[in-house]
């Protein structure tokens, strides 16, 4: 029988590594996996819809079905994670030297409505008292002028957002001090440059984030896996075998990071790292599947509400295909 044709827009990560070589092959399909940029997959797929699935923005997606616009479907496949309290820039003579000090300050991101945004105006409330309204938020390109937001943005009238000019960058603005700070889910040019004018705002985040976790047992989900929704209605049966098969690929991915000699990444000390992981996390701190991961995005969805992003309250089962709940029993 002949496979179906699929295109996949993915990142180049190591957990979907087996299904860009195909040593993982989802079952029914012939999968064409292209590694690109989460920005390039997002533009291309939320304006064009070029490719049959993709990774896509959680935020952008959830806000899209609270609409009832959405024209993708997902599973529960989260190729990207990332504690984001790394990612807070300050301006060095801008005053802030606690995450209170945000309030009444001039704060840049590239989308309000991006995942990474929305997570850290969520802790940022949740954990110090820094509301999405008690900041002056600026939206633009950060490191190319003229980025825009992919979703219509339908804000109540207390938070206020700010598109910068189109020949501006926020990495230029923060510099300068045109903003005080920055939060992204890339860090800055003119951090990793070395500019002595920016900063984390933790700079012992790795030390923050963990302690984090331990009291939230929250490993925030940046992206999720989409299909067309006119692809999902013809051939429902490739919800679960993409599904089946991104796990398999992310099995795989942290049994070769178990191998201990030789080491498998270029990290002196991996075996440290696959240490701290286990004891922190337990055997799997990637997981697939919507029970493993309800409260992260019950917690996702309450920050969406609270920042203005979504039209009413969503539910996590309305997010995904019903035939990649639970698992079958023999």
């Amino acid at each position: 029988m002949e496979k179906l044709h699929l295109t996949v827009a993915c990142g180049d990560y190591d957990r979907t590594k087996a299904l860009q070589d195909g040593s993982v092959q989802p079952e029914g399909i012939r999968l064409n996996y292209l590694p690109l940029q989460a920005e390039e997959i997002f533009w291309r797929m939320s304006g064009h819809k070029e490719f049959d699935a993709s990774e896509m923005s959680l935020s952008n997606q959830i806000t899209m079905v609270s609409r009832g616009n959405a024209p993708f479907v997902a599973i529960p496949v989260f190729p990207s994670r990332f504690f984001r309290h790394s990612c807070i820039f300050i301006n060095t003579d801008s005053g802030i030297e606690k995450p209170q000090d945000l309030k009444g300050k001039k704060v840049g991101a590239p989308e309000y409505s991006i995942t990474a945004a929305v997570w850290i105006r969520g802790f940022l409330s949740d954990e110090y008292g820094v509301r999405a309204q008690d900041v002056q938020w600026f939206v633009g390109g950060q490191e190319e002028p003229g980025r825009k937001e992919r979703v219509r943005l339908t804000l109540p009238p207390e938070i206020k957002v700010t598109p910068i000019p189109d020949d501006k960058t926020l990495n230029d603005m923060v510099e300068s001090r045109e903003i005080d700070g920055l939060i992204s889910a890339r860090s800055p040019s003119c951090f990793v440059q070395g500019s002595p004018k920016i900063h984390r705002l933790f700079p012992n985040y790795k030390e923050v984030e963990i302690d984090y976790y331990k009291r939230t047992k929250i490993f925030p989900i940046m992206h999720v896996l989409v299909i067309k929704k006119e692809i999902y209605e013809r051939n429902p049966w490739v919800a679960r075998s993409l599904y089946k098969a991104f796990c398999q690929a992310k099995d795989r991915a942290i049994q070769t990071l178990q191998i201990s000699n030789p080491l498998p990444l270029t990290l002196p000390w991996l075996l440290a790292e696959m240490d701290l992981l286990k004891s922190t996390f337990g055997s799997d701190w990637w997981p697939y599947g919507i029970e493993p991961n309800r409260h992260i995005l019950e917690t996702l969805i309450r920050y969406m509400g609270e920042q203005g992003l979504i039209d009413r309250p969503v539910k996590v089962d309305e997010l995904f295909v019903p035939n990649t709940f639970g698992e079958f029993k023999i």
